[in-house]
């Protein structure tokens, strides 16, 4: 297949143009507060400053998921959401801003790696977060990803040893995903992200972003400050989807943040 412009080279564009000290990455669980509603949510990234969206496919198991997000995900499901649902939220949302699917391993073996891969390529997907996608399992999910486009963005967490870290830092692409806690996905109110930033941007060569904790504008600051090219946050705009905050303005409070 031929491809005209990566996903790589899209997410690379998206860090290098931000404008911002970090590039901002929010969260979307597709389907959630229900799937026209967000269609909104996503749109309001957009607006608000967002450099990157991360679209979470709902799924039943979730284990890299807090509460926040986990029930986020149920009610996406009893909403209808699927991957194909998902993905067609990807597809209107891909021509404002790079789009990043995060869902589980069993989800893409389902359709097998070159049949998702495909499917992602075709919704104008830019890149693919498996969390529970061991470094042992890559190949062949990276190649299908290499070979449609997708950029495969692996995760490093706190508890990766350096070897380890450095095998996967030189298989990432787009981006390096790096929790910054040792944990599931929830606001943090403290909790430096320098080591973890230091280690991951040591074995790697693609940018590195942070995820996990990030809560409020001032955390992102953070870790900005530690020197993370983009920051992730979930848990906080998912519950402000829950609860019908104002989700452009509190996009554009991060992207300020980021931006000071």
């Amino acid at each position: 297949m031929s491809v005209t412009v990566s996903g790589a080279d899209r997410i690379a564009e998206a860090f290098a143009s931000s404008g911002k000290r970090a590039a901002l990455m929010p969260y979307l669980m597709g389907g959630f507060p229900t799937v026209e509603a967000s269609r909104a949510v996503g749109a309001a990234y957009a607006a608000g400053g967002a450099d990157l969206v991360e679209l979470g496919v709902p799924f039943s198991d979730p284990l890299a998921d807090g509460p926040v997000i986990h029930s986020a995900g149920v009610e996406a499901l009893r909403n209808g959401a699927n991957v194909d649902s998902t993905l067609a939220l990807a597809a209107e949302l891909s021509p404002a801003v790079p789009v990043v699917v995060m869902c589980y391993a069993n989800l893409v073996l389902a359709r097998g790696a070159e049949g998702f891969a495909a499917a992602l390529s075709e919704a104008g997907v830019s890149g693919l977060i498996v969390p529970d996608l061991p470094l042992e399992e890559t190949p062949d999910i990276l190649a299908a990803c290499d070979a449609v486009g997708v950029a495969l963005v692996p995760l490093v967490a706190p508890t990766t040893p350096d070897e380890r870290l450095a095998r996967i830092g030189a298989l990432a692409r787009g981006f390096l995903y790096t929790v910054s806690v040792t944990g599931t996905t929830g606001e943090r109110a403290d909790g430096d992200f320098g080591e973890a930033v230091r280690r991951a941007k040591a074995s790697t060569s693609v940018p590195v972003a942070v995820g996990f904790g990030i809560g409020t504008p001032e955390r992102a600051a953070e870790a900005a400050a530690a020197g993370a090219d983009g920051v992730i946050v979930g848990s906080r705009l998912v519950r402000a989807a829950a609860e019908g905050e104002d989700i452009e303005a509190l996009v554009r409070g991060f992207a300020a943040g980021l931006s000071a």
